[in-house]
């Protein structure tokens, strides 16, 4: 059964090869680039992927777009910071040549890397992820973060992992914590959610506890801590968003 890989894009030169060398198996690999300004398009020709040029619309509806612009039916979806390890590629290929009938999806566990080094706390481990899917059976959440695959049928759980090295330093989780705590105070002004004065300082606690101790956040060192505190500062900073778009009503992309 053939399948596609869907990957979207913006300014990877330095990790799309990684992306691509990983999943040179498949039948198709469609990169969907949002206006890089590096050579992220080159390399991905180079690759003899199909690129298509698309103005970014949202990571749901970014993704939705590869996916259903895809020819195969069974599409795997990665990010460009994403890669398959070589045992993953090998079992996938045995996976395709055996009847699925009667799955919908196929979900793998996450291995998140944070400057080259797999944490294994901190709730970043196991990460499962439905990534291939029958896209006539499922679709995009409409989530403006943190969006998810729903599939209409069973979800197969693979023993199989995805590598994912989103974090090159500590000023990427800066800009992570800022990206994502404004799409999720917009998410949450959408729904009509409420806050408080002391929910920025309440929930951003929380997650520090949560993360830190709980999650054992300490046991990765150093890391560990700087990971806590920054899932604790976007926990803090969406609660303070929202509350500033409801007293001044003049919310924006901070």
């Amino acid at each position: 059964m053939p399948l596609s890989v869907a990957i979207i894009a913006q300014d990877e030169e330095d990790r799309i090869s990684d992306c691509l060398k990983s999943v040179s198996f498949a039948d198709e690999v469609l990169v969907v680039d949002s206006g890089s300004q590096d050579q992220t398009v080159s390399i991905a020709e180079l690759y003899g992927c199909k690129v298509i040029s698309k103005k970014w619309m949202g990571y749901a509806r970014q993704k939705q777009y590869a996916v259903d612009s895809c020819c195969n039916d069974w599409v795997l979806i990665l990010d460009a910071d994403e890669r398959l390890p070589k045992e993953t590629a090998e079992q996938i290929e045995q996976i395709l040549e055996t009847s699925r009938q009667g799955v919908s999806a196929c979900s793998f566990s996450r291995k998140n890397f944070f400057r080259n080094r797999w944490i294994r706390y901190c709730g970043w481990w196991p990460d499962r992820v439905v990534r291939m899917v029958d896209r006539r059976q499922g679709h995009f959440s409409d989530n403006l973060v943190h969006e998810r695959w729903i599939s209409n049928g069973p979800v197969k759980e693979l023993d199989l992992t995805i590598e994912h090295r989103s974090f090159r330093n500590y000023s990427d989780l800066v800009h992570k914590m800022q990206t994502y705590s404004t799409l999720s105070a917009q998410e949450m002004l959408n729904r009509g959610k409420s806050v408080r004065w002391w929910s920025p300082f309440s929930h951003g606690l929380w997650m520090f506890i949560r993360t830190y101790v709980l999650e054992m956040g300490m046991m990765a060192g150093f890391d560990g801590f700087m990971i806590s505190l920054f899932n604790a500062g976007g926990s803090f900073m969406k609660y303070a968003k929202l509350r500033e778009s409801l007293m001044h009503g003049d919310y924006g992309n901070r």
